[in-house]
């Protein structure tokens, strides 16, 4: 099955800030079927999905913080700007992760933010560095995550950074099963510091990982960082995952 491919605006966070009109059009001159949005755009929201309506790019999703305190009418306003269904919480710090006890705070404080993405029509989802892969107790934290989760919470699975910290990403696909709707899709030595490269041209196997996200919606790639030039490593994702036969654009 043959999912749509995004790109994650982050990736290309200092181009748009030069001209994020132009950024946009490149990434619908690749081929891409949409972006996931970060908050920091350099145009207002609703500017922005003008510009991506017209050059008939989807918006999968935006990495935003807890829809909570003085963020909750601004994070909400984001989404509404959009037709958004998706909030993605990009991390929370390492220290949230040591103990089983600060694990299930997080949880507490994620449901807490579900709570409100729900009355308001929407999904809320968390998306994984390799911090929360290490092992808690003989366990690996997202396991101990599924016992203190509101079930409506999903997981955008980054299979980079879960392999980069010693977990394998297709058992992890496996375990979350319909729980994983989103798969972030980058390459490179798979270490914490080096630089990536265009999907296909690391260590990362995506013929195996993504035939494993059986519940995956969407393929969102993104890089960190990039050994090359990053316009030119997005358009090379696309099209790698594209000719293999791992994705699809518009």
């Amino acid at each position: 099955m043959s999912r749509p491919i995004a790109v994650q605006l982050y990736s290309l966070r200092d181009a748009i800030q030069q001209d994020y009109a132009s950024v946009l059009e490149q990434i619908a001159d690749a081929g891409y079927a949409g972006v996931e949005l970060i908050q920091q755009l350099p145009v207002p929201h609703p500017e922005s999905a003008r510009l991506l309506a017209d050059l008939g790019l989807q918006v999968t999703s935006i990495h935003c913080p807890l829809p909570l305190g003085d963020d909750q009418v601004r994070v909400l306003d984001m989404a509404a700007a959009y037709g958004l269904k998706r909030l993605v919480i990009p991390w929370r710090p390492a220290e949230d992760f040591q103990t089983a006890d600060s694990i299930k705070r997080t949880c507490d404080l994620l449901n807490e933010a579900a709570a409100v993405a729900t009355a308001n029509g929407l999904e809320l989802g968390y998306h994984n560095h390799w911090w929360e892969c290490y092992t808690v107790d003989g366990r690996i934290p997202y396991q101990i995550m599924l016992d203190h989760l509101d079930p409506n919470i999903f997981f955008e699975i980054d299979a980079y950074w879960a392999q980069t910290a010693g977990v394998d990403p297709i058992a992890m696909l496996q375990e979350l099963g319909p729980r994983a709707t989103l798969l972030h899709v980058k390459d490179g030595p798979a270490t914490i510091e080096d630089p990536m490269v265009a999907v296909g041209q690391g260590k990362m196997d995506y013929h195996a990982i993504i035939h494993a996200a059986q519940h995956v919606d969407w393929l969102i790639v993104e890089l960190d960082r990039c050994a090359t030039d990053m316009m030119t490593a997005v358009v090379e994702s696309f099209d790698y995952l594209t000719k293999a036969g791992l994705g699809h654009g518009r």
